[in-house]
């Protein structure tokens, strides 16, 4: 650990590291990022969207030079002071919002804004784990409680370097639009690189060791930072033998609320809180100690009571209507308010053991809290019920010991009915939200009650669903689990694969098509199935969509057929693009697959596709119609 005589030397010297090693890697991630720009070009996509790239890729082929020499102008300044004085610090939000300076603007900068906001959250969403980690190290180094707004390691200031620099470049906001994918992509991982080899130098210099350091991050498109300018530089060498144990501790935390690409059930839940308990048992032994209660501290009590009154302003103050689209509370912002609050909480705490609940909550939240299924809207009303949530678990510790715990329970079902399933129902969204609203005013409205205002609150939800969604879609009726619904898509999806590819494998199906309905549309059908059920018409009109496309992109030699191709072609598509955006296929994915599939219509009309004989045809429609006997 270092000592009070050189902490705020190493810090320097961390931040120094940081900066040179962005210097080192922004040619690079520019050449990765022109690569990617001509990559994108030269995929097939609808004329106007053509037209778009190509202009974006000539612009930042004559401006790529201007763009990395105006960042790394702007990174220079910080190598001594460690923030950035060619950003004026007042345009820099400050982390709670506070301080903001309102004046008129005009709509580039407005839009300007936006993108740098966006490119901040993307990095985020990627590298906030590294992020957190490099944060706390700094902080406990320079004897602060937060950085400063435009202090160099921040997302958002990198963000606004990029998002300058390209500006004074003259490249337009339209043209970073139209790359944004790439854009992203890139920075993002370039964010977690930058601090997850900054948080290896620092556990070398033996600051923190026992914060979770990511696994080794293997890029191979940017070798940047294998050495640094000064000597200083990151050095390549095995993580901390204590990394892998203290990382589950990471992952069990988020696996507590997020279930994508797994297979999750009750009995898995239970298996992540026995590894939880079982983890943080080892250090924290009466952290276990579920046979009696454990009365909050009057400080900690106070601070989150404080914390409570001051996060509901804050958000109340941002949803008001009318209110300036710049003073809405980005994701970002968001976790840097609770990031604060965290803080606050875990210095009035007075034992490890109330300290190791802040943390474990806030992971918890801060995973809701970044999950995009989840709409903004909703996500404010989460955010505030992590002061009644953490008031639980401090003073119940079977809070973390079973799934059946009210409060628990109740975030688990009000995830589960607002993720991924109000875009295709926005009438019942928004009764769902104003419903969640009324949950989390009743629950603030009664701190000191316990876990008995969450299990009333759940009571009264479930009452609410099943009253409103008595005649909807089944997953909504059932009131499913999360984790449920995902199991039940994915486990739908593998089916429909193979039942497609059983049908299809005696059929002379254009290659195209064929890699699509397996890809894609079994997905589709998956969805759709979980969404409206088995035996919906909704999921009819989906497997009807999947037998004209076959027939569709079978030989068409007459000129009866072909008109009868364009004639059915257009409302084809349009189901097409219905259903992938149900399952949640992005827009740029979708005029992908839809340009293929294009193409291989396009093979029809020429006789090149083979043809399939009308009674075969037939039957494999009469199959698809059948499709769910098949399913075990």
């Amino acid at each position: 650990m270092a000592t009070d005589a050189n902490s705020m030397a190493l810090a320097a010297k961390a931040r120094r590291s940081y900066v040179e090693g962005l210097l080192n890697g922004l040619p690079s991630v520019v050449q990765a990022v022109d690569q990617g720009a001509r990559l994108l070009l030269s995929q097939v996509a609808e004329p106007p969207i053509a037209a778009r790239r190509r202009d974006a890729v000539e612009d930042l082929r004559k401006a790529s030079t201007f763009w990395l020499n105006s960042a790394i102008n702007m990174l220079r300044g910080a190598l001594i002071s460690g923030t950035v004085s060619a950003s004026r610090p007042g345009d820099l939000p400050l982390p709670s919002g506070r301080g903001a300076n309102f004046s008129l603007v005009d709509n580039e900068t407005i839009e300007g804004e936006i993108l740098s906001s966006r490119l901040a959250l993307a990095m985020m969403d990627r590298a906030s784990w590294e992020f957190t980690d490099l944060r706390s190290r700094i902080t406990m180094l320079e004897r602060r409680e937060e950085l400063d707004a435009n202090d160099v390691l921040r997302p958002h200031v990198l963000a606004r370097i990029v998002t300058t620099a390209w500006r004074t470049a003259g490249l337009s906001n339209d043209a970073w639009n139209t790359l944004q994918s790439v854009l992203h992509d890139e920075f993002a991982h370039f964010a977690e690189e930058a601090y997850h080899e900054t948080n290896r130098w620092l556990i070398h210099q033996r600051v923190l060791p026992e914060i979770d350091l990511r696994p080794l991050i293997r890029r191979s498109r940017n070798s940047a930072w294998t050495t640094s300018s000064t000597g200083s530089g990151f050095a390549h060498s095995s993580a901390h033998p204590a990394d892998a144990a203290r990382s589950e501790v990471h992952e069990e935390t988020r696996m507590m609320t997020r279930a994508a690409g797994l297979v999750r059930g009750a009995d898995h839940a239970e298996a992540v809180l026995g590894r939880l308990n079982r983890l943080i048992g080892r250090q924290l032994p009466e952290f276990v100690n579920t046979q009696q209660t454990r009365p909050a501290s009057p400080a900690l009590k106070s601070a989150i009571s404080d914390a409570q009154q001051g996060i509901a302003r804050r958000l109340s103050a941002a949803s008001v209507p009318g209110r300036l689209a710049g003073s809405q509370v980005s994701t970002p912002m968001l976790l840097e308010e609770l990031h604060q609050r965290k803080q606050a909480l875990k210095q009035a705490a007075t034992t490890p053991v109330e300290r190791a609940t802040i943390e474990i909550v806030a992971l918890l939240f801060q995973s809701i809290l970044t999950e995009e299924r989840i709409p903004a809207s909703v996500r404010v009303w989460f955010a505030r019920l992590q002061m009644p949530v953490l008031r639980v678990a401090v003073s119940e510790p079977d809070f973390f010991a079973t799934t059946d715990h009210p409060a628990r329970r109740l975030i688990d079902r009000m995830g589960a009915c607002v993720m991924g399933f109000d875009a295709a129902m926005r009438a019942a969204g928004d009764m769902l939200e104003k419903e969640i609203k009324r949950v989390v005013q009743v629950v603030e409205a009664y701190p000191d009650t316990g876990r008995r205002v969450f299990q009333t609150v759940l009571t009264e939800f479930e009452k609410f669903l099943e009253h409103y969604f008595k005649n909807e879609n089944e997953a909504s009726r059932k009131g499913v689990s999360l984790a449920q619904q995902v199991e039940q898509r994915e486990t739908l999806a593998i089916q429909y694969t193979i039942e497609l590819r059983k049908m299809l494998n005696e059929v002379p199906v254009q290659e195209g098509v064929r890699d699509y309905l397996f890809h894609v549309w079994a997905d589709v059908l998956a969805m759709t199935a979980v969404k409206f059920g088995l035996h919906s018409e909704e999921i009819k009109g989906m497997k009807r969509a999947a037998a004209d496309l076959i027939w569709s992109a079978s030989a068409k030699v007459s000129r009866e057929e072909r008109a009868d191709v364009i004639r059915r072609l257009p409302p084809l598509l349009k189901i097409l693009r219905d259903g992938m955006q149900n399952a949640g296929v992005p827009p740029a994915k979708q005029d992908e697959h839809i340009q293929r599939l294009n193409n291989s219509l396009a093979a029809a009309f020429t006789a090149k596709a083979a043809s399939i004989p009308r009674e075969r045809l037939e039957e494999l429609m009469a199959r698809l119609e059948t499709l769910e006997e098949l399913l075990p």
